[in-house]
């Protein structure tokens, strides 16, 4: 324990006590964290944060202590380690105090004194931590006990620069994040574009089929008028002459206006399913499609829906009466 009156000898205990209070104080530092604080994080923006008023360097309940009471109060902060820590209960304060109340005591002097060079490492080690709250502090009992301490710039330009470092690493940090924000979303584009092509390619391929389909029934129909007309020519041929009858107007072909291009199921373009959807469907008199439903699907339940869906979206020229057809709806992901 120091005295307010030390002798040569005392001081040289007393020195010898405050190394080794000094490294117990240090493991009760480092330990502080697994006790249940958390530590600052290296990454903090603490350079970032506005400018707050320094507080003071010493806790204005210790400044209100009495001499004797700050005597004892510095005295137990020694036996139990606590010399610049923690804030407010620890024998730099307490002396610092003494010092206010009492400038003139040799021992007060000598024991801030003695004191300084661990604040001092304490303060750099806080640096070297990234823990720039608790190096002010310590600077600020520093700079109370002695404006004119050699390592005051020192420390303090350290500090600067460690807030500097850290507030650059947070500037790459946030760079290097939005570098990969910006990377997964041209990869989520190029992966839209991919199934856009994908569904516009299995429309095409739709609309071939569907023309062509178009094409052959109108050829089949143009053959049944030919060979009913060829049949009834020749029954007229062979029978009595007697006046026929008005031939019955002939139904319209159905021709498309427009035939939406169905939807890929997305669940089924990403598995690369494959199959086709026979659709029946009526034609009104307007040409749009009144009624649709599946007679046929392969593989079931798969593209039904969309397939219905894009033939309710088809328009034909209107005809005399409503007409019922069929339609084979294809999906291939291949694009061939």
């Amino acid at each position: 324990m120091l005295s307010m009156t030390i002798s040569p000898k005392s001081r040289l205990c007393a020195c010898l006590l405050l190394a080794a209070a000094l490294g117990a104080c240090s493991k009760q530092e480092e330990a502080a964290p697994a006790a249940g604080a958390t530590p600052p994080a290296p990454s903090a923006p603490a350079a970032a944060a506005p400018a707050a008023p320094p507080a003071p360097a010493v806790a204005a309940t210790v400044q209100a202590m009495g001499a004797d009471q700050l005597r004892d109060a510095a005295s137990q902060a020694l036996r139990e380690n606590r010399m610049y820590a923690p804030a407010g209960d620890n024998a730099m304060e307490y002396y610092l105090a003494l010092r206010d109340k009492l400038p003139d005591d040799p021992g007060v002097s000598s024991a801030l004194t003695d004191l300084m060079p661990y604040t001092v490492i304490a303060a750099e080690q806080a640096v070297g931590r990234e823990q720039f709250d608790e190096a002010q502090r310590l600077v600020a009992l520093i700079e109370k006990a002695d404006k004119t301490a050699p390592a005051l710039p020192r420390i303090k330009q350290s500090i600067t620069n460690s807030q500097q470092a850290v507030a650059q690493r947070s500037e790459a940090e946030a760079a290097r994040a939005k570098a990969e924000v910006e990377a997964r979303a041209q990869a989520q584009q190029q992966q839209l574009a991919q199934q856009q092509a994908a569904e516009a390619e299995a429309a095409r391929r739709l609309a071939a089929e569907a023309e062509a389909a178009r094409e052959a029934a109108a050829e089949r129909q143009a053959a049944a008028a030919r060979e009913a007309a060829a049949r009834q020519a020749a029954a007229q041929q062979a029978a009595t002459p007697a006046p026929a009858p008005a031939p019955a107007p002939a139904q319209r072909n159905l021709r498309p206006i427009s035939m939406a291009s169905p939807r890929y199921p997305p669940d089924a373009l990403r598995a690369g399913t494959s199959g086709e959807v026979l659709v029946e469907f009526t034609v009104g008199t307007d040409g749009s499609v009144t009624d649709a439903r599946v007679l046929r699907a392969n593989p079931a339940r798969t593209f039904d829906r969309e397939a219905l869906n894009a033939v309710r979206r088809w328009r034909f020229e209107p005809v005399d009466a409503p007409v019922t057809t069929r339609r084979t709806v294809a999906f291939n992901p291949g694009g061939g």
